[in-house]
């Protein structure tokens, strides 16, 4: 018997070792990719399918337009264009940015004489073509920035005031790919002190506390790593970086945690540490994973909408829920058995007294007489609990996804200064126009009489549009012509980057006006795509697709909302399944996902109020209501907060099954399983809050309005309904929780070291 055992456990120390040694090799492919990751993920979003995805190609591909990408240099402090000097500036300005390698072109008011390139308040501007060849478009922004800095010092003699700026949509999400960086940086450093607090404050022991902090922050480098080498093949966004810290400080931290936790309970219950390993790689081990499978579940979800963003957060998500298991399941049994009883090494505060498993009181006395209150007036606990849970979940239904119009960008990036600068000259509508293209039957080019005709037609339709600050086209290149000969005098730069190389399709750019909101562009997008093109243009068999910064977002929108039900739908019934495999009970499948869509109608409840409406925005630093919800932060919220929320009901559910496989009574083993949980959930849920509530003070608002989704869900989860409204339903329900499969099984014990 004895020789048995020893066999049996040198078997387990081998097995826990080879794995160990499995996942220290992933980890040790992966750590070196993880400091290129920025580098190689993208701030613009992809919508496959995209209208205003296609623009953008054709502008680049059909019309070979050197300003299909392109952005602005803000001049303010030089003298009138008009003047002598003034167009000497200019000439000196355009002539430099034309020599800068990756410029295809460059365009003033000396080469366009029109109103655009002059501010009302003065100042003037350039719009700067791109093609960065074998480079990243965004690989030229330090290049102009390094060159408007030399020129406006060779200019500062002359001009004291002068001052120039870069912005467009190439060079703000330049910087907001480096704001991105910063706040993952400064999160992290919020994040990672209180978390080490909260850790020491839950185990007592530094070494303890050190390694759910160790598995968290490996598994988000490994993410990165594993981020980085995707996005040679994928199109992955800047947001990775957000969501693979915050979820990996998160996810890894409260894995982890179980994991340490249940090995300590062992090891005081009087298992030798391999036994212990065992017990936690088992019992805790499969907890974890059944958790982490409901995670995946809502993470996968997200890869069936065909947008980048939501996809690159979905691949996020799975890479940090994988390596966070794979950590827990393959490296932690393995240390924590080689560590035993110096787990409880360094200690920060005296050790409590561990009584045996056969004493119902073996956990903590607070929790025990709380789970007695609970379990002897359930209906009382859940009408005191529930009520106010569904009034706030009652305010989601007054959601309204859109682009805020908030001004959400970071105000001390340059080209937002810039941009704030091209407002106050009124000319913000060149950085987010609607580019149209129109294109006509063979027989109705737009050169030819009837086609020139057409394009007129639209022009003069959207002259008339308030909507429209400038319009820019063919035939007001012209100034409003009759014929088409008079497009021979247009530059031709300017010329061909109105009409396509075919001949069939021509550009018509609509400047917004400076009072119109993100969302009133959003609506005429929608407006132009549906308008009758051809009673327009008189052309039958006219096609207008509609491109640009607003168009994009239009795109996003409507994505978003066909794709939240299927998200939805997918992810409620994912995981019910994966529930139904893991606890083989229907009445706490059900229950699970009843009370995770509490948790989650609370938390929008909670962002409509706070942020949509405005009470309590300023303490995110926002000076108001922002009106509307980011399309991206519900699907995504729930995607996440699906999968998080059900961390803790696993935790509760299986620990009470546990019990009562035990011999415990059905009150009884609530009791005792809300009194070996509760702590274990409060710790992990005051980290994850922490975690998320670092990202709330950020940069971002779409990031802030996600972290405080999550936050407050995870607060919500974690107190109200895993700690009052959870077990009071386990008490109602009696044996009816472990329906239709009953109590089966049972644990395999190992043999406990003398006393």
């Amino acid at each position: 018997m004895v020789m048995s055992s020893l066999k049996t456990g040198h078997d387990s120390g081998r097995r826990r070792f080879w794995l160990a040694m499995s996942g220290f090799v992933m980890a040790l492919a992966l750590l070196p990719f993880s400091y290129k990751v920025e580098r190689r993920l993208e701030t613009t979003a992809h919508i496959k399918g995209g209208e205003s995805e296609q623009v953008d190609l054709e502008l680049a591909q059909r019309f070979q337009s050197p300003y299909a990408q392109r952005l602005v240099l803000v001049i303010s402090g030089i003298p009138d264009p008009d003047s002598a000097k003034g167009a000497d500036a200019l000439g000196f300005l355009t002539s430099s940015l034309r020599s800068i390698p990756g410029v295809s072109g460059a365009v003033s008011s000396l080469d366009w004489p029109d109103p655009l390139f002059t501010g009302d308040n003065g100042g003037a501007l350039i719009i700067v073509g791109l093609d960065p060849h074998e480079e990243t478009v965004e690989a030229l922004v330090p290049k102009l920035r390094a060159k408007a800095d030399w020129m406006e010092g060779q200019l500062r003699r002359q001009y004291p005031n002068i001052k120039l700026g870069i912005t467009g949509e190439t060079p703000l999400t330049f910087d907001l790919r480096k704001v991105s960086a910063d706040d993952v940086t400064h999160a992290e450093e919020r994040a990672m002190p209180v978390t080490l607090v909260l850790l020491l404050l839950a185990f007592g022991s530094l070494v303890a506390a050190l390694l759910p902090l160790g598995v968290g922050v490996l598994s988000i480098s490994m993410a990165m790593g594993a981020a980085a080498l995707l996005a040679h093949y994928l199109h992955l966004s800047i947001l990775v970086q957000n969501l693979a810290t915050m979820l990996g400080l998160g996810l890894g931290i409260d894995y982890a945690l179980l994991m340490v936790s249940r090995f300590r309970e062992a090891l005081n219950e009087g298992y030798d540490p391999g036994c212990a390993a065992d017990i936690a790689a088992g019992q805790a081990g499969r907890t974890l994973i059944i958790s982490a499978t409901t995670v995946a579940i809502g993470f996968s979800a997200l890869l069936t909408v065909p947008i980048s963003e939501l996809r690159s957060i979905g691949i996020a998500g799975l890479l940090v829920t994988v390596l966070s298991v794979m950590l827990c399941t393959f490296v932690l049994p393995w240390v924590l058995g080689l560590l035993g009883h110096r787990i409880n090494a360094a200690r920060v505060r005296p050790a409590r007294r561990f009584e045996t498993r056969e004493s119902l009181c073996a956990a903590s006395e607070r929790w025990v007489r709380w789970g007695s209150i609970i379990t002897r007036r359930p209906w009382t606990a859940l009408l005191v609990a529930g009520i106010p849970l569904l009034i706030l979940a009652f305010q989601a239904r007054r959601i309204s996804p859109g682009i805020p119009d908030h001004d959400s960008l970071p105000a001390a990036a340059e080209s937002v200064q810039a941009l704030h600068t091209l407002q106050g000259m009124g000319r913000s509508g060149i950085v987010q126009s609607l580019r149209l293209i129109l294109e006509l039957p063979p027989q109705s080019p737009p050169l030819s009489p009837a086609g020139w005709l057409a394009v007129s037609r639209l022009t003069k339709r959207f002259q008339g549009d308030p909507r429209a600050q400038e319009v820019l086209s063919l035939p007001t290149l012209t100034g409003m012509s009759d014929t088409a000969d008079a497009v021979n005098d247009v530059p031709e730069a300017i010329r061909k980057s109105f009409l396509g190389r075919d001949g069939q399709a021509t550009l018509i750019e609509l400047l917004p006006s400076a009072t119109l909101s993100p969302n009133e562009q959003i609506r005429w997008v929608r407006e132009v795509r549906s308008s009758d093109v051809a009673a327009m243009t008189g052309v039958p068999g006219a096609v207008l697709r509609v491109g640009g910064v607003s168009a994009l977002d239009a795109d996003y929108d409507a994505v978003v909302k066909k794709r939240l039900p299927r998200v939805v739908l997918g992810v409620v019934l994912g995981s019910l399944l994966a529930l139904l495999i893991g606890l083989r009970s229907l009445f706490a499948a059900v229950k699970a996902i009843l009370l995770n869509v509490l948790s989650v109608g609370s938390s929008f409840g909670a962002l409509v109020v706070v942020f949509q409406e405005g009470h309590g925005s300023r303490l995110f630093g926002l000076n108001g209501p922002t009106g509307t919800v980011y399309p991206i932060v519900p699907i995504l919220s729930f995607a996440i907060v699906f999968g998080l929320s059900m961390d803790y009901e696993v935790f509760l559910v299986a620990r009470v099954l546990e019990e009562r496989r035990r011999g415990l009574s059905e009150r009884s083993a609530v009791i005792e399983g809300l009194a070996r949980t509760a702590g274990l959930i409060t710790s992990a849920a005051a980290i994850m809050i922490a975690v998320f509530t670092a990202f709330t003070v950020g940069s971002f608002l779409v990031v802030q309005m996600l972290g405080f989704t999550l936050a407050v869900a995870v607060f919500i989860d974690a107190t109200v309904v895993r700690v009052v409204v959870g077990p009071a339903l386990l008490q109602l329900a009696g044996d009816w929780n472990w329906w239709p499969f009953g109590l089966y099984g049972a644990p395999a014990e190992c043999e406990k070291e003398p006393l």
